[in-house]
């Protein structure tokens, strides 16, 4: 009888735990990574070129992944990106609605990723994807509560090489094209590897990758010549005056008086500046957003020092104030001041703030911040656009928040504006990123309209920006000052102006067959493998 030897085969050995977990962590890392870089290329920081392997990077996260798993990557990346972003809204109100609020943008950036991920099976994908990113952007800046477009691509793209788009198609194109380049990068390199792995790849897929990056850059390019900051009507002398506040915070406001006098008391500095030689004498002057929160029609107090400074600098003054009638809302107003006929045109804000200005569903917002009741009166909306008629210049008016939307702007120009004034207030804001932020936004809205900007601000950083986006004229923060420039008038029309929001519907519908199109395919396959599986041959016991 022979001994039969039974060989025990040892345990497998555990993988050590860190080789399993960093695949798990490694795209929901590089998903909040991505969010930073797109938050890293936003002014004050000159680095909008972080914009494009941002974008790379979110790309590589979202490919072909199921729609839940995109959906949390993407809110990921949306917290990377909204929350540093936003910070400036919790300056003086603390955390909760700055949380809120960045948690809410987040939200919308996790459903468009849902979209760029779907669409990212599809040939030419990068396309697809860019233009679900602007529709994505697109729905944000209208809803809720009239949107809030802070946070849109174009604005980081101040100073960048794409700029030149904003004339083309405005800021929807100046977004896709960003995006498409930094998609495009992604593919760029995926090809490059397969073909060193493969020995070969389809010509057309090569192709894709090379104009998905070279198409924005040559568009870019091509755009150039729409930038021009020739005087076509002549220049005129403005002056922005700074005034600066008491003190930063909420309760800035509380003294009133004291903001009114900063900004009468610096016009009237510049008045006997203007007498000594120092500085030209301007065709007109403006003042920021909220300069007198003293309604001049109501106080007499209020209209003299108003009255005597406009007088002292003989020149139309623009006056930033909140007008208190008896009934109904506050009116956030710009008012035309003359020095001989004192108040002579005004222009009511009308895209008012939520939150800010009025208070949506106050009993709600109650429960998480007790500064809700701060507004204890809401400001009501103007229906008009505005254009001051200044020494015969045309002035479109376009009021602080204003700046970031769209038709906002472009109504005032082509409503006859030849140079675009943006009174803001951003003193209830402190020393934060905010002030640069919209900056930016006055940049770009300066080559999308071919249009002169100045940006007369109580307390941040006013500005005056040429046609070509050129920032020639800037104060420091919380430094009173006034800037005296001779600008360029300019009355043609971008194609951006001419064609509205056309380039925006176009890229909407765009994204919208591409989702079409991912979903038909979708729907497809999923029925495709159901038919195999019910045309398979049941199995057969075995031994029959």
């Amino acid at each position: 009888m022979s001994a039969t030897i039974t060989t025990v085969e040892p345990p497998p050995v555990p993988a050590p735990r860190s080789s399993t977990l960093w695949p798990r962590l490694a795209r929901p890392a590089a998903a909040v990574l991505s969010g930073a870089l797109l938050y890293a290329s936003f002014p004050p920081r000159p680095l909008w070129w972080l914009v494009l392997p941002g974008f790379a990077l979110l790309g590589w996260v979202l490919s072909a992944r199921k729609l839940r798993a995109a959906l949390g990557l993407g809110l990921l990346a949306g917290l990377g990106f909204m929350l540093p972003l936003l910070h400036w809204t919790g300056e003086e109100v603390g955390p909760v609605p700055w949380l809120a609020l960045a948690l809410a943008e987040a939200v919308f950036v996790a459903v468009g990723c849902v979209g760029v991920a779907a669409v990212s099976r599809l040939p030419y994908w990068p396309v697809w994807a860019a233009a679900v990113w602007t529709l994505d952007e697109a729905v944000r800046a209208r809803v809720p509560f009239g949107g809030f477009p802070w946070g849109k691509i174009a604005f980081g793209q101040a100073d960048s090489a794409f700029l030149p788009l904003a004339a083309l198609g405005g800021t929807p194109l100046l977004s896709f094209a960003v995006v498409l380049c930094g998609f495009g990068l992604l593919e760029a390199v995926r090809q490059v590897r397969r073909h060193r792995a493969a020995g070969t790849v389809p010509r057309s897929a090569v192709v894709a990758a090379v104009v998905t990056v070279a198409a924005p850059v040559a568009a870019a390019l091509a755009a150039l010549p729409l930038v021009d900051d020739s005087p076509e009507d002549g220049t005129a002398t403005v002056a922005a005056v700074q005034g600066n506040v008491p003190r930063l915070g909420l309760d800035f406001n509380s003294q009133r008086r004291a903001v009114l006098d900063n900004h009468a008391n610096r016009t009237e500095q510049l008045a006997r500046d203007v007498k000594a030689g120092k500085v030209p004498q301007p065709d007109f002057v403006l003042w920021p957003e909220n300069s007198s929160d003293l309604d001049p029609y109501r106080n007499a107090d209020a209209r003299e020092a108003i009255d005597r400074a406009v007088r002292a600098i003989g020149a139309p003054t623009v006056i930033g104030a909140v007008l208190t009638p008896d009934t109904g809302p506050l009116r956030n107003t710009l008012i035309e001041w003359d020095p001989k006929n004192g108040p002579v045109d005004t222009y009511d804000k009308r895209h008012i703030q939520p939150f800010g200005e009025y208070m949506p569903m106050r009993s709600v917002a109650r429960v998480f911040s007790k500064d809700v009741d701060r507004v204890q009166r809401d400001f009501g909306r103007g229906r008009t656009v505005g254009v001051f008629d200044l020494a015969g210049t045309k002035v479109g008016l376009v009021t602080c928040y204003e700046a970031a939307f769209d038709d906002a702007v472009r109504d005032t120009v082509k409503n006859g504006g030849q140079l675009i004034a943006v009174p803001s207030n951003n003193a209830t804001f402190g020393r934060s990123e905010m002030t640069y932020q919209q900056l930016a936004m006055s940049q770009v809205r300066a080559v999308e309209h071919g249009r002169s900007v100045v940006v007369p601000v109580t307390s941040g950083v006013s500005a005056v920006i040429r046609p070509d986006g050129t920032i020639v004229e800037r104060t420091k923060m919380f430094t009173p000052d006034a800037l005296v420039d001779e600008v360029p008038l300019r009355s043609s029309l971008t194609p951006a102006t001419r064609m509205g929001a056309l380039p925006e519907g176009v890229l909407a519908l765009l994204a919208l067959s591409g989702l079409g199109w991912a979903t038909a395919r979708s729907v497809r396959a999923r029925n495709g493998r159901k038919g195999a599986a019910a045309a398979a041959p049941e199995d057969v016991p075995a031994g029959t």
